[in-house]
């Protein structure tokens, strides 16, 4: 169990997110087309918890599901709205339903910022019978040269940052993060046995686009502007050339028990 200290920790790393919503929604990866027609299918009415600025909003609304937007921030909620989304502003344990019912609950890049037991508890609650509860993360890989070149600038600037030892984390330790969401389903006893889907996909990014995307990570989206500007530098003198990122998107995926 976390301690007393930890839930506003998280609320508010999870919150920083928003302090450049539009660069967020502009950098960000997407998510490839096959999960998201696999969670459109036949799910008309959807729940998108931590909803961000609605990249997979968008996605779910372009394949004709209704979507409704749930986010603590008020930057990225109002981003998400700008570009079409119905958000409400609010963590999920504390979102108010008022009787509405969906047919998929997803999260997207989401759900370790929530405590799983709580949120697959609000999932079921808000669920029809047969409805999909879906968490996902996109991992990814980047070419070795691209990742020891980071790792060097990270080694000089942020020695304590994780990504100071290593850049080619893959899709391992996101399959930790399902199988804690997939703990959280089975704890309630109203989702039948989590499911784990792995879709791989790639990017190629040119250096200016890899440069965009730095500053909307964790770890880097608080830092102070010199002390970013200097990643950035760095980062622009070894990622010299255009590069294809190997992407997995992993998924955590349980079916509300009727």
């Amino acid at each position: 169990m976390p301690t007393t200290d930890e839930p506003h920790h998280h609320r508010t790393v999870a919150e920083s997110f928003g302090a450049n919503a539009q660069r967020y929604d502009r950098a960000r990866p997407t998510y490839p087309d096959v999960l998201i027609e696999r969670l459109a299918e036949h799910r008309r009415d959807v729940l998108d918890v931590g909803c961000g600025t609605g990249i997979a909003a968008r996605l779910l609304q372009q394949r004709g599901c209704t979507v409704l937007g749930v986010d603590p921030d008020p930057r990225m909620a109002e981003e998400a709205r700008r570009r079409g989304l119905d958000v409400e502003v609010a963590t999920i344990e504390a979102w108010e339903p008022a009787g509405r019912a969906f047919d998929a609950v997803v999260a997207a890049q989401a759900w370790h910022w929530i405590d799983p037991e709580a949120g697959a508890h609000k999932a079921a609650a808000v669920l029809r019978p047969a409805g999909l509860l879906a968490t996902f993360w996109n991992a990814f890989v980047p070419p070795d040269d691209v990742a020891e070149g980071m790792v060097t600038v990270f080694r000089r600037v942020l020695p304590d940052l994780p990504q100071a030892h290593r850049w080619q984390v893959g899709p391992d330790p996101y399959a930790l993060l399902a199988a804690k969401a997939a703990d959280g389903a089975r704890a309630t006893g109203r989702f039948g046995e989590p499911q784990e889907w792995r879709f791989p996909w790639e990017r190629a990014y040119t250096p200016a686009e890899w440069l965009d995307v730095l500053p909307t990570f964790g770890g880097l989206n608080r830092l102070d502007p010199r002390t970013l500007g200097e990643v950035l530098d760095g980062v622009a003198a070894v990622v010299r050339d255009d590069f294809v990122m190997q992407y997995t998107t992993v998924v955590m995926a349980a079916e509300r028990i009727a």
